[in-house]
């Protein structure tokens, strides 16, 4: 029994720890990291090839986290909703990446300069600034499953101590 105990208890404490570094590294690349490069960088195309060397570590790690979380949590207790966060983190990362951001790359092939130089009704400059909202939505998306996710396992952990 104290075996199943210490392995739950390690699963637990590999998912908080996996869950809040992933969160923390993408709060610090949302809300620091990005506008920094936007305000320092001489212009808008080199703070975004920053950012977008960046944020494929984020829905990779993002993913991969998404998979362990699920994976650590697969013999616990009340899985379904945590797995389902897990789950939720993983597709959202994965969208971003596998999906939205080939999209982003074909579209900037296209375009030869920036993209704030394009007119606002040109149409590689509408689809980039979708595509670009897109991005944003999954990552928030993935945000929010991790902390869900987060919350679970914590709620699992108080949920096992001793009141």
């Amino acid at each position: 029994m104290s075996v199943a105990m210490s392995h739950t208890a390690w699963g637990v404490a590999a998912s908080v720890v996996l869950l809040a570094a992933w969160l923390g590294a993408a709060v610090l690349v949302a809300s620091v990291v990005a506008p920094a490069a936007f305000a320092v960088l001489p212009n808008r195309t080199l703070a975004g090839a920053l950012v977008g060397r960046v944020l494929p570590v984020i829905f990779w790690s993002g993913m991969v986290v998404g998979v362990a979380v699920a994976a650590l949590g697969w013999s616990m207790p009340n899985r379904v909703w945590r797995t389902g966060a897990a789950a939720g983190l993983v597709v959202a990362c994965a969208a971003a990446q596998l999906v939205v951001a080939p999209r982003i790359e074909q579209v900037r092939r296209q375009i030869t300069g920036a993209v704030d130089a394009l007119d606002p009704s040109d149409p590689r400059r509408q689809a980039f600034g979708r595509l670009h909202g897109m991005s944003v939505a999954w990552m928030g998306l993935g945000g929010v499953a991790a902390l869900l996710a987060l919350v679970l396992v914590l709620r699992q952990l108080t949920a096992r101590s001793p009141s």
